[in-house]
């Protein structure tokens, strides 16, 4: 990721890692979070979310983004089973300057399988610094 707001491109396409679907994980995790669920349904949608926001936690560390202000257009399109490789991807779809000292830019983000078929995506507004 660029080193401030005003490197960031339009349509810049960035990798977020990747994470498989842990089965422990999962058994906890339907236990913990998801009553009336099974594993053989694959991964709740719950559970895609917090794969999805860790692999963007760990990805966004290094970057200039000072604050979250939202996730919106949440789309949830197969639960993954145990086992399945995630890979996250966030593209720039937008930016706007607001000041002498931040920015803010509009990402959709991607959960792949390991086929390239869409798991999961949202869209963020954040804050970057200048």
């Amino acid at each position: 990721m660029p080193a401030s707001f005003d490197d960031i491109a339009i349509g810049q396409v960035v990798t977020l890692g990747a994470a498989a679907v842990d089965s422990d994980a999962l058994s906890a995790f339907v236990v913990a979070f998801t009553p009336g669920w099974t594993v053989d349904r694959g991964a709740p949608d719950a559970m895609v979310y917090a794969i999805w926001a860790k692999l963007d936690a760990l990805a966004h560390t290094d970057w200039p983004q000072t604050k979250r202000l939202g996730v919106d257009a949440l789309r949830w399109v197969r639960n993954p089973p145990a086992g399945e490789l995630l890979r996250g991807r966030m593209t720039i779809m937008a930016k706007d300057p607001v000041g002498e000292g931040k920015g803010i830019v509009i990402a959709q983000h991607d959960l792949l399988d390991e086929a390239g078929r869409l798991v999961f995506s949202c869209l963020t507004r954040s804050v970057f610094a200048r």
